[in-house]
């Protein structure tokens, strides 16, 4: 069976992203059909091996003079700053993408955004000494963020339509921003002791009593801070896809947005209503 092959709309826009040759690892494309009646409800993709294959980290640089981007289509597209800076300060807990000599790796920290730094903000963090991120990943290095936002499965049970054509699958509604960018290896303490008050500040903020580093006796914190390493990421590119059923009928929305407050995901179906 080819890959994708029988998948919902949603859960087939997974893209494969390598194959494996004999005795060698290949670089792919995807290639995307349209199948059959509905071609506006999903697409399928298939790997193909490159000639010639270039290292993935020179395929998707600079060198190409281009930013790497996820695959977006016109109506999930999510462009405006504000609605992408909402993204990342609502849910801050970012997947650190990073491409090294033993491959692609991921590390999973929360980050504190600095929309009015640079281009296009700078996203600021720590990690422990005892990670290797620091050092394996030297200043300079490109990487990528993720942040994802809300997302749900979506049921065509839910679309007035379906109990009139069946014509409908299931699918997944989600926001996410890609933060493409370099990387600052910061390791000196004022940086990161600012990063850590700033940290505490926002997300203590709702707390009845909010907790400060000054709760601590200073030796603690200051062996505390010994511990960690600073990263700072000048933000390069933002590329967001916030999929809300904006290519459904406006019934078939509205109806998935009922379901999905019925079970308590407010937030969701509020966004949902958003797009119509």
């Amino acid at each position: 069976m080819a890959p994708g092959a029988g998948l919902p709309s949603g859960i087939a826009e997974a893209r494969t992203g390598a194959l494996s040759g004999i005795g060698k690892r290949e670089a792919v494309a995807p290639v995307r059909f349209r199948i059959g009646a509905a071609a506006a409800k999903g697409w399928y993709g298939i790997p193909i091996p490159q000639h010639n294959p270039l290292s993935l980290a020179t395929r998707s640089g600079r060198k190409f003079g281009r930013t790497p981007t996820m695959y977006i289509p016109a109506h999930f597209a999510e462009s405006r700053p504000e609605e992408l800076h909402r993204i990342i300060r609502q849910h801050p807990l970012g997947a650190l993408v990073t491409l090294g000599p033993a491959g692609l790796d991921a590390d999973h920290i929360p980050f504190e955004f600095d929309s009015g730094a640079g281009t296009h903000g700078v996203l600021l963090a720590h990690v422990a000494r005892a990670n290797d991120l620091w050092q394996r990943c030297p200043t300079g290095t490109p990487v990528m963020v993720i942040f994802r936002g809300v997302e749900a499965y979506i049921s065509p049970s839910w679309y007035p339509s379906k109990h009139e054509s069946h014509r409908q699958v299931p699918t997944w509604n989600y926001e996410v921003v890609h933060a493409h960018g370099t990387l600052t290896v910061r390791d000196d303490e004022k940086f990161v002791r600012g990063v850590v008050a700033r940290l505490t500040r926002r997300h203590e903020a709702t707390e009845p009593a909010p907790w400060k580093m000054s709760d601590s006796a200073p030796e603690y914190i200051d062996a505390m801070l010994r511990n960690i390493v600073g990263i700072e990421i000048a933000i390069t590119a933002l590329v967001g896809k916030v999929k809300l059923s904006q290519n459904r009928e406006g019934r078939d929305r509205l109806g998935a947005a009922a379901t999905l407050e019925s079970r308590g995901l407010e937030v969701l179906a509020a966004l949902m209503r958003g797009v119509g």
